[in-house]
């Protein structure tokens, strides 16, 4: 390693061309951490929403964009085990994912799955850390359940279309276009509905309304979330692409039993993320490597085409990740 490397930073709060390509010093492991020779990072959602100055990293975090990569062990900080220098790892970041090199706790690393490329396992941690996390522990998602995600097409769905139907859910997911839910009925969903031409609402309540709701809408879907859901049913609530407020009457939370939670990733403990991590370890890396799941691809860019790649995103025509060629 030399003394700098290159990085994507944000220059200023605003669109995507405030992405710059900027030379960095390379980072050193802390207690606990490793540093990874990035070859490819993830492009995810929180990247834009911090570019646009509406999500601060934590205080110990770097204020470079990115939330995963993938590359190789080049240090190893004291207190680490269980990880080599030379292993070949994707991992969840505190940030700095757009940059040759970065720093993270060794704990939120995991094995590339075998027969799987470092591009794809790039496409990894951010989306299988918070499906996990939001569906199947904080949601309590089983088998049998009818279960519904929104925006099927994102990285997070189709994540969340997969996992669900392999643990045995009827998986509904709605999407903006016919392309866009093809691909999700091609990932195992049993119905995609298209929300610019059908209510989910009507199509839910005619299922026997959803056990489980996953949304990352929020504005007025959230009061149409409740009106979706079974007696007793789950609301999972993980971003607000319409807003955080919206006026609803709370008696249906009461008289129908029903459940609103929700959760951010990377402001939880290190520690939390590593149990996390473990998890996706015994319950989801054997699935990744039977090619039971898979990362949904959708374009790649270079390093310092990370303002197209933001770009791509935010037009919203993609379908699965995004990611960056670093090295």
């Amino acid at each position: 390693m030399g003394k700098t490397m290159r990085a994507v930073e944000i220059t200023e709060a605003g669109g995507p061309d405030v992405l710059r390509l900027t030379e960095r010093p390379v980072p050193e492991p802390g207690h606990g951490q490793v540093v990874l020779k990035v070859a490819w990072a993830g492009v995810n959602r929180p990247d834009a929403l911090q570019r646009a100055g509406l999500y601060a990293p934590p205080p110990t975090a770097s204020d470079l964009p990115g939330l995963e990569a993938s590359g190789t062990v080049v240090a190893i900080g004291d207190g680490v085990t269980g990880v080599a220098e030379g292993d070949e790892v994707c991992a969840l970041l505190p940030g700095g994912g757009y940059a040759e090199y970065v720093a993270t706790p060794a704990a939120h690393c995991l094995p590339v799955p075998a027969g799987m490329g470092l591009k794809e396992a790039a496409c990894l941690p951010e989306t299988y850390f918070t499906v996990w996390s939001n569906v199947f522990k904080r949601g309590g998602l089983e088998g049998g359940e009818r279960f519904l995600v929104h925006g099927g097409s994102s990285g997070i769905g189709t994540t969340a279309i997969q996992l669900a139907n392999v643990f045995g859910a009827r998986v509904f997911a709605t999407a903006g276009s016919d392309e866009k839910c093809q691909a999700c009925l091609d990932l195992g969903a049993e119905e995609a509905i298209n929300y610019r031409e059908a209510d989910f609402v009507e199509v839910m309540r005619a299922q026997g309304g959803a056990n489980l709701i996953l949304d990352m809408v929020g504005g007025d879907y959230i009061p149409r979330n409740l009106s979706a859901l079974a007696d007793d049913g789950r609301l999972v609530q993980i971003a607000f692409l319409q807003g955080p407020k919206v006026e609803m009457n709370f008696a249906q939370l009461m008289t129908r039993r029903l459940t609103m939670t929700g959760s951010t990733l990377r402001p939880q403990s290190d520690l939390a993320k590593a149990r996390i991590a473990q998890d996706l370890r015994e319950a989801v890396w054997p699935l990744l490597e039977a090619g039971r799941v898979a990362p949904v691809m959708d374009q790649e860019f270079a390093l310092e085409d990370a303002a197209r790649a933001h770009e791509r995103m935010e037009g919203s025509g993609h379908i699965g990740k995004i990611v960056l060629k670093v090295g």
